[in-house]
C-alpha cells in the first residue's frame, strides 16, 4: 500500500570538481614578452547533510534520487580566477542516520536542527601557470587540471527521537493509548496490522511538561525472520531512553507475550536490552482486581508495571507519574547525556544482509546516472571553436 512515510532511501550524491587553472600568457600593446597570467580554477561544490525539524519523513528525497554539486570553473587570463561551484544541502529530518551503500559502513549521524555535515568534498581547482614560473623557467605553458569530484551512493534511515517507544503484538492498544494521551490520531480498528507506519505523540503532563511518545506497527513471533511488520519498524525506537511494553490482559500468558517481545528485540539489536522497561498490561477493563491480583503474581519483579485501560482511563495518569518518573531517574539523566554526546554506536550494515533489506524497502533497483566519460566529451565539445560553413554557391 502506498503511503506518504517514507523513512529508507537510496541516493547518488556527487560533488563538483575543481576547475581548470589557465595557461594564457600575457599579450598587450607595447608589452614584449608579458609572461603568464593564467588564473586558478574554481573548487567543485560541497554536499551537505543538513537537519531540518520541519521535515518528518524522507518523502522528498524519494523524487530526487541525484543531488550533484556543481563544478568550478577554469581559470582565465590576467590572473582571473574561475567561479567556485555550487555546494548541495540536502535537508533531512532530525534522527537520520546515513551509511554508504556499497559497503554498509556507516557515516554519520543528524539529530540537531541546523546541524550540518560535509558528506563530500568538491575537487580543489587547478593553480594557473603563473603560480609555476621561475628564472629558469619564465614562460611555463602547463598548469594543473581541477582535483575529480566524488562520488557516493548512500542509504538513508529515519529514526525518530522520541523518549518512550511503544512495542507491543497487534491490537495491543498501543495506538488507543497514543490517542488517549496526546494529540496524535493514529488508525484504530478491531483486526491485527491496523498500524501500518509509525507515528509521534506528544503526552502533556503536569506543570506544562511534556514527553514524546513513538508508536511503530505490531510485532509478531517471528519477526527476526521476516514475518509481519514491526522489525522493519523497530529503527524508530532505537534511539527511545525508555521502552513501554503493551500486553492485552485477555493474552493467555503474559510472561510468555514478554519473553517473546525481547527476544525479537535481542535479535535485532542486543543494545536495545541495555534500556529502560515498563510493562503496562492493557485492556484492564475487562479484568476484576481478583484475576489481577493472579495475573500480577507472574510477572517480572524487576520490571515496573500498571494494569492500564486507554478506554475508560483507568490507571492513565499514574502510568504518565511512571513514565516520568523513569525518564527523570539518575540512570536516564546520565543516558541521556550520552546521547548528548553522541556516544550512541550505530553498527554498520551486514553486507550479507544488506541486499535483501534493499529489496524489502523498495530500494533495490539499480540508480541510472550519466556516466563521467560521456560528461567529459560533451564538454570538450563545448569548447571547441568551430568555423562556419562554407557557402555552396562559390
Amino acid at each position: 500500500m502506498e503511503t506518504n512515510f517514507i523513512d529508507y532511501v537510496k541516493i547518488i550524491c556527487r560533488s563538483g570538481k575543481g576547475g581548470r587553472g589557465s595557461m594564457h600568457m600575457h599579450r598587450a600593446k607595447y608589452i614584449p614578452n608579458g609572461g603568464p597570467d593564467g588564473g586558478d580554477g574554481g573548487r567543485g561544490g560541497h554536499v551537505y547533510l543538513r537537519g531540518n525539524r520541519n521535515y518528518w519523513t524522507l518523502l522528498h528525497l524519494r523524487y530526487e534520487r541525484h543531488v550533484f554539486a556543481s563544478h568550478g570553473g577554469n581559470g582565465g587570463k590576467n590572473g582571473s580566477h574561475g567561479a567556485d561551484g555550487e555546494d548541495r544541502y540536502i535537508d533531512v529530518p532530525c534522527g537520520t542516520v546515513v551509511y554508504d551503500a556499497e559497503t554498509g559502513r556507516f557515516i554519520c549521524d543528524v539529530t540537531e536542527d541546523g546541524q550540518v555535515v560535509m558528506l563530500l568534498k568538491g575537487g580543489r581547482g587547478g593553480m594557473g601557470n603563473k603560480h609555476f614560473a621561475t628564472s629558469t623557467n619564465q614562460a611555463p605553458r602547463f598548469a594543473q587540471p581541477g582535483e575529480p569530484m566524488q562520488e557516493l551512493t548512500v542509504i538513508m534511515e529515519l529514526k525518530m527521537l522520541a523518549d518512550v517507544g511503544l512495542v507491543g503484538f497487534p491490537n495491543a492498544g498501543k495506538s488507543t493509548l497514543v490517542n488517549a494521551v496526546s494529540s496524535a490520531h493514529p488508525k484504530i480498528a478491531g483486526y491485527p496490522f491496523t498500524t501500518l507506519e509509525p507515528s509521534v505523540g506528544v503526552v502533556s503532563y503536569r506543570d506544562n511538561r511534556s514527553f514524546v511518545m513513538a508508536d511503530i506497527p505490531g510485532i509478531i513471533e517471528g519477526a527476526s525472520e521476516g514475518k509481519g511488520l514491526g522489525l522493519r519498524f523497530l529503527r524508530h525506537i532505537e534511539r527511545n531512553a525508555l521502552l513501554l511494553f503493551m500486553i492485552p490482559g485477555d493474552t493467555d500468558d503474559i510472561r510468555h507475550d514478554y519473553d517473546v517481545l525481547m527476544n525479537e528485540l535481542a535479535t535485532y539489536n542486543p543494545d536495545m536490552l541495555e534500556k529502560r522497561r515498563v510493562l503496562a498490561v492493557t485492556k484492564a477493563d475487562l479484568l476484576d482486581d481478583e484475576l489481577m491480583q493472579m495475573l500480577e503474581a507472574d510477572l517480572p519483579d524487576d520490571l515496573p508495571h500498571l494494569f492500564i485501560s486507554a478506554v475508560t482511563g483507568f490507571h492513565i495518569t499514574e502510568l504518565k507519574d511512571l513514565l516520568w518518573s523513569q525518564l527523570n531517574a539518575e540512570e536516564h539523566l546520565h543516558y541521556a547525556a550520552s546521547q548528548a554526546q553522541q556516544t550512541l554506536v550505530h553498527r554498520d550494515k551486514d553486507l550479507n544482509t544488506l541486499q535483501a533489506e534493499l529489496e524489502d524497502e523498495g530500494e533495490d533497483e539499480d540508480i541510472i546516472i550519466i556516466d563521467e566519460d560521456d560528461i567529459e566529451d560533451l564538454e570538450e565539445l563545448d569548447d571547441l571553436d568551430f568555423v562556419e560553413p562554407m557557402d555552396d554557391d562559390r
